[in-house]
């Protein structure tokens, strides 16, 4: 069986992007290897085991297209009103909270915030599915 260890993104500034991740959802550096073109850092927390891979290709000026083809990230917190309130008052701009009601029945509560290359981050609710 598989077991899903990181996700990657590519970022333009190392530290506005670690900035980002660790007010918004306490993610530190758990590692971080330079090379000569690029640098990967790997940002986790305590709550899982699973992390988000930074790729930082050093002299890129440029911000990336990301294009139609990216989704999202996905974050599971208690108390969304609360991470809605906290990034708000951070500045991080999360946008409005929704009830994800397609047949008429409340399956999960979320929000979207976007990180400072553009990468759109879903924060869950914890309950029913998603516990």
């Amino acid at each position: 069986m598989a077991k899903a260890i990181h996700s990657m993104i590519r970022v333009l500034d190392e530290a506005r992007s670690l900035a980002f991740y660790g007010t918004a959802f306490g993610l530190k550096v758990a590692d971080r290897l330079d090379f000569s073109e690029f640098t990967l850092v790997y940002l986790s927390n305590a709550e899982s085991g699973f992390e988000l891979e930074l790729t930082i290709n050093k002299g890129r000026t440029e911000p990336y297209d990301l294009g139609n083809g990216y989704g999202h990230f996905a974050v599971l917190v208690e108390d969304l009103d609360g991470e809605h309130a906290r990034l708000t008052a951070a500045g991080l701009v999360p946008r409005k909270l929704v009830d994800f009601a397609p047949d008429g029945k409340v399956v999960g509560r979320f929000f979207f915030v976007s990180d400072p290359d553009g990468y759109q981050i879903e924060v869950v609710e914890r309950g029913g599915r998603f516990g």
